[in-house]
């Protein structure tokens, strides 16, 4: 069943089941009640990652205090999609805007990584999983995906498991076109790797190139920004051996 969005949708922590009362945050009360007007019997649409979404209503049990209760579920759970989203991290509007786009498109697990040319930090977890948040509430997505915490480049390909692919965007690969490579992949556990604006070293290529479990692809014979190649390269992967197919 495709998603409502003529209904407001939000992601609550507390477990979804008929009849099942949880106060809501105080953002979310400001939100519907302040900003939206939203009044007594009002109906929202709410989901958790692991129970559905459900039609629940607004109940005030006291004038500071709103109960979202839920009512009928009308979307069952999805399953977590499986593409990793390996990211270096950027500035924090164009890092706010990668994230989003990378929920948007698919990805199950977000997982920055620091390379050697990175120019972007990650200073709050609590605002990346804020940024996921928002965009599964916009576009629909039942399951969140997993916010992983930093990790150096080199300490991840050394614990990575041999049976999930990476693909990495390289812009110094010979050709320009990515979709003979990708037709040639066979795995369907994969992750994505996009790198930081000033692309990555020549170490790091190396040691990319070096590795049985990575192949490069190229984007095309332009140079793309960091968010810019994130969503070309997520567009991609996903037409020819992703979820879209």
């Amino acid at each position: 069943m495709r998603a409502n969005f003529r209904m407001q949708r939000l992601f609550v922590e507390a477990p979804l089941s008929s009849g099942l009362q949880h106060e809501a945050s105080s953002e979310q009360f400001n939100y519907l009640v302040n900003v939206l007007r939203m009044q007594e019997g009002d109906e929202v649409l709410t989901f958790n990652g692991r129970d559905g979404e459900w039609r629940t209503a607004l109940r005030f049990a006291s004038r500071k205090k709103l109960l979202l209760e839920a009512i009928e579920q009308t979307r069952a759970q999805t399953p977590t999609p499986d593409l990793h989203y390996l990211f270096a991290p950027l500035k924090v509007g164009r890092l706010d805007y990668l994230v989003q786009k990378a929920v948007e498109m698919g990805a199950g697990v977000l997982q920055p990584v620091m390379t050697q040319h990175v120019q972007g930090k990650i200073t709050s977890m609590e605002r990346l999983q804020a940024n996921v948040i928002e965009a599964a509430e916009q576009c629909g997505i039942l399951s969140v995906p997993e916010v992983a915490p930093p990790v150096k480049l080199r300490d991840l390909l050394e614990r990575w498991p041999g049976d999930r692919r990476i693909l990495f965007c390289d812009e110094g690969e010979e050709s320009n076109n990515p979709l003979p490579i990708l037709q040639s992949v066979k795995e369907r556990q994969l992750a994505l790797l996009i790198g930081p604006e000033g692309g990555f070293s020549g170490e790091e290529r190396t040691l990319l190139r070096s590795l049985p479990f990575v192949t490069a692809i190229p984007l095309g014979p332009r140079i793309l920004r960091a968010d810019t190649a994130a969503v070309a390269a997520l567009a991609v992967v996903q037409a020819m051996i992703g979820d879209w197919g």
